[in-house]
């Protein structure tokens, strides 16, 4: 099984395409080493922050993501998007101006960043930003000491701060801001948690809202979903009203991934999101979409050992059930 770093190395940094709730066919740039972020939030799929850090560097290569990109559009259908995400927070990655001045001399495509908000209070990260054609920043809690427990953020973060850099982004910013909304059961999912929130998205009014909640299992596996007749609810707390991204029978599917390879390789033994992407070499942020679908179909049994989630077919599905 190769490491960690040697996965890094050899894969490509380009993902997808991938079918998004929010952005459609979206082609996937993976930025920053996997759970290289500011946050640790604990509704994360993909698991624990490894490198919680604020330090903003070249993490991989602007000329590799930019050769990688260039060789991906010549071989797949026409995304909707190119989305700068992946597998940590995105705008760590210092050369983010560069990457997308880049993307514009190869495509014409819309260019969006997938981020957490936490770093736009550095104008190079708002001046890198305002280049894309749509942001998508999240916003989980109303107060300091939700924001504290959510979202468990490097130190020297605030809640105070982010919304400080997301008004400062708005009013320079000419494109979309698309605002996340996730809300968490037992912490946000009351009606004063989430009034608290739509109240500071009013300093920076975002274009379209998006409310959504846990899909895929989770960092903490206390983390559930939040039902759909609540959410429904809780929209309508938001100006402009939200929409709620989330649907309990919501299906996902994604392109690209051999979804034969993986299902014979959870029926013979359990694998975190990190084993099947080393297997299959895609990110880890590519295999959740698949997860959540056959997740959503009872294929696949989650079994949680320490810090670990491990997924397993299901022992009850036979054969030709593991190839539909």
């Amino acid at each position: 099984m190769p490491s960690q770093k040697q996965q890094q190395d050899r894969q490509h940094y380009v993902f997808g395409p991938v079918l998004s709730r929010r952005l459609g066919l979206s082609l996937g740039i993976d930025l920053v080493p996997f759970k290289t972020c500011t946050f640790d939030c604990i509704y994360c799929q993909l698991g624990r922050t490894t490198n919680k850090t604020l330090q903003r560097k070249e993490y991989v290569p602007v000329d590799e993501i930019l050769g990688d990109l260039e060789r991906n559009l010549k071989n797949i259908p026409r995304p909707d998007f190119i989305t700068l995400s992946g597998s940590g927070e995105p705008t760590l990655h210092s050369g983010l101006r560069d990457i997308i001045i880049g993307i514009r001399t190869i495509t014409t495509l819309p260019v969006a960043v997938l981020t957490n908000g936490s770093l736009f209070n550095d104008k190079d990260v708002r001046e890198a930003c305002s280049l894309a054609d749509v942001v998508l920043p999240s916003l989980d809690a109303g107060d300091e000491d939700t924001f504290n427990k959510i979202n468990r953020p490097a130190e020297g973060l605030t809640l105070h701060s982010l919304i400080d850099g997301l008004t400062d982004f708005w009013l320079d910013f000419g494109g979309r801001i698309w605002l996340e909304v996730f809300l968490v059961p037992s912490v946000t999912d009351n009606e004063d948690s989430v009034k608290k929130i739509a109240r500071l998205t009013e300093l920076f009014r975002p274009h379209w809202i998006h409310l959504n909640t846990a899909v895929r299992p989770s960092t903490e596996e206390s983390v559930k979903p939040v039902s759909d007749a609540d959410m429904k609810r809780f929209a309508r707390f938001f100006k402009p009203e939200a929409q709620c991204v989330f649907s309990s029978k919501a299906k996902h599917v994604t392109p690209g991934v051999p979804i034969e390879k993986l299902h014979e390789t959870l029926k013979r033994r359990p694998c975190t999101l990190t084993d099947m992407a080393g297997i299959l070499n895609v990110p880890p942020v590519e295999i959740t979409k698949y997860i959540e679908e056959m997740m959503s179909e009872g294929k696949l049994d989650v079994i949680r050992h320490g810090e670990n989630t491990y997924f397993s077919t299901r022992t009850t599905m036979n054969t030709d059930e593991a190839k539909e």
